[in-house]
């Protein structure tokens, strides 16, 4: 595997595989360098089903193996929402400020020790044939307040469990070695050592 596409324009998203997958002399292309592929409907009902469909799509248009990759928070007490929604969860037009907000605004009043909630990242690789799924996943809670200005996405209102920073005052090593996209990309960089890609 000589080329290989993230299937996102996410630059959060980009820059985060990117990093990981920098020493797999893989050449890393993305979203942004096919401005003419429309942007895609998460249409699925899970992370798979959407990792799978932005995949599926990039390999068609292309040829070239592509990689999905969904995720979102879960939080216990809202039932696991955002969930797959956690990219739109504040409506049409959602951003990363309005989408914490309103999360924030649903958790007033309820105590840190009731906060519990799950990153989830599945990515899924796909050449045409069988696609490869990988999953990580990290535990945590969530803060009162928003802290930090790395990361994004819901990165300054969650708190690893073990750690008293949230991920968006991490540096950007320390939160890869723990986060739910850094353990599914390190699934992923083994599996193309042991399948020499």
């Amino acid at each position: 595997m000589k080329d290989l596409i993230i299937a996102s324009r996410n630059e959060g998203k980009i820059s985060e595989i990117k990093e990981i997958l920098q020493d797999s002399g893989i050449n890393i292309l993305s979203g942004r360098d096919f401005q003419e592929i429309k942007d895609i409907a998460e249409t699925g009902d899970s992370y798979f089903e959407n990792a799978f469909i932005k995949a599926k799509v990039f390999w068609e248009y292309t040829g070239i193996t592509s990689l999905g990759d969904d995720s979102g928070l879960e939080v216990n007490i809202l039932n696991g929402k955002p969930g797959i929604f956690s990219a739109r969860y504040s409506g049409d037009g959602a951003t990363d400020k309005s989408n914490r907000e309103k999360l924030l605004n649903e958790l007033k009043g309820v105590t840190y020790e009731r906060r519990d909630a799950e990153f989830i990242c599945v990515l899924v690789l796909y050449d045409g044939r069988e696609p490869v799924v990988f999953e990580g996943r990290c535990k945590g809670k969530i803060a009162t307040e928003e802290r930090g200005n790395k990361g994004f996405g819901y990165d300054s209102i969650f708190i690893p469990d073990g750690f008293d920073l949230t991920f968006a005052e991490m540096e950007t090593f320390q939160k890869q070695l723990i986060s739910h996209r850094g353990k599914a990309l390190d699934a992923l960089v083994q599996h193309i050592k042991s399948k020499n890609l």
